[in-house]
C-alpha cells in the first residue's frame, strides 16, 4: 500500500513540475471528448424529437374555444376528408394537459402553474407522405378555428438534414483533436521523463524494477486523460441544463434523458483515462530505455 501511495504521489509530483504542458494536455482531451459528448446528445435530441413524429404527429392543430367540440368536430371531418392526410383525431383540453404533465414531468414548478384551462385543444394530423404538409397549411390559413399549426415535419427535416453534416465534421474534429490529445500527453510524459533522467538512472543502479519507474508516469498520463473527460462532461451536463430552460415549442424537445448523460459521461471518462494511458505508454516505449 506504501509502495503505491509513493507511485502516485510521484506522478503528482510530475504534473506540478511539468504544469504548463499538463494544462494544454488536459484542454486538448477536453476539447476532443466534449465534442464526441456534444455529438451523442445532439443524435440522442434528434432520436426523441423523431419518435413523436413517427408515431403520426406530424402536424398539430391548435384550436381556439369558439364553438366548442361541435365546432371542433366539424373541423376534424373536414380535416380527415383532405387527401393528403392519413388520420386525424383530435386532443381536448384534459388530454392536453396529461400530455402537458407528461412532457414537463421533470418540472414540477412549472407543471403546477398550468391547468388544463389553459391549454387549447388540438387536432392531430399524420400524413400519407410529411412532404405534403404544406398544402395542409395552405387549406387551414385564416380558418376562423385555428390559433396556431405547428409542422412537425418540418422541424425534423431541418434537423435531419443537418445531421449528416455535423456528424461528419464531429467526427473529423474528434479524431483529429484526439489524436492531438494523445500526442500532446506523450510530449508530456516525455518532458517529465528529460527532467528526470538523472533521477531514473539513479533508481536503476539502486536496482529499480521496469514498472516501479514507469508506473508514476502511467498515472501521469492516466490523470490527465481523466481530467479533460471530466471537463467535457461537466461541460455537456452544464450546456444540456441552459438548453432545458430554452422556451420551446411543445413538438421540440431539448433535453434527454439523465440515464443516458450518466451513461455516456461515465463512457467519455473511461476514454478520456484510456487516452492518457495510451500517450504515456507511448512516451515511455520512446523516450524511456529501461
Amino acid at each position: 500500500m506504501s509502495t503505491l501511495l509513493f507511485l502516485i504521489g510521484e506522478a503528482f509530483v510530475n504534473l506540478r513540475r511539468n504544469a504548463l504542458v499538463a494544462t494544454g494536455a488536459v484542454l486538448a482531451v477536453f476539447v476532443s471528448l466534449a465534442l464526441a459528448f456534444g455529438a451523442l446528445v445532439f443524435n440522442e435530441l434528434v432520436r426523441v424529437n423523431t419518435l413523436q413524429w413517427q408515431e403520426g404527429d406530424h402536424l398539430i392543430i391548435f384550436l381556439k374555444d369558439e364553438g366548442g367540440p361541435v365546432a371542433h368536430s366539424e373541423l376534424l371531418a373536414q380535416i380527415n376528408d383532405y387527401p393528403e392526410v392519413k388520420n386525424a383525431w383530435y386532443m381536448d383540453k384534459a388530454g392536453a394537459y396529461q400530455e402537458f404533465l407528461e412532457i414537463y414531468s421533470d418540472q414540477p414548478a412549472l407543471a403546477a402553474t398550468v391547468t388544463a384551462a389553459d391549454l387549447p385543444a388540438s387536432i392531430r394530423v399524420e400524413l400519407d407522405d410529411i412532404s405534403t404538409y404544406q398544402e395542409v397549411q395552405f387549406r387551414l390559413v385564416g380558418h376562423p378555428l385555428l390559433r396556431r399549426l405547428s409542422v412537425f415535419s418540418e422541424g425534423i427535416e431541418r434537423l435531419l438534414s443537418l445531421t449528416g453534416v455535423l456528424n461528419s465534421i464531429g467526427i473529423g474534429l474528434v479524431v483529429l483533436m484526439g489524436a492531438s490529445a494523445v500526442v500532446l500527453i506523450a510530449n508530456t510524459i516525455r518532458m517529465a521523463i528529460y527532467a528526470r533522467r538523472e533521477e531514473i538512472a539513479i533508481m536503476k543502479l539502486v536496482g529499480a524494477g521496469n514498472w516501479f519507474i514507469r508506473v508514476p508516469f502511467i498515472i501521469e498520463g492516466a490523470t490527465v486523460g481523466l481530467l479533460g473527460g471530466g471537463l467535457a462532461a461537466a461541460a455537456v451536463f452544464a450546456s444540456h441544463n441552459l438548453l432545458e430552460r430554452i422556451p420551446t415549442d411543445i413538438l421540440i424537445r431539448f433535453q434527454v434523458d439523465p440515464g443516458f448523460l450518466l451513461s455516456r459521461a461515465i463512457l467519455i471518462l473511461a476514454f478520456g483515462g484510456l487516452a492518457g494511458f495510451i500517450g504515456s505508454s507511448l512516451g515511455l516505449r520512446r523516450f524511456l530505455r529501461v
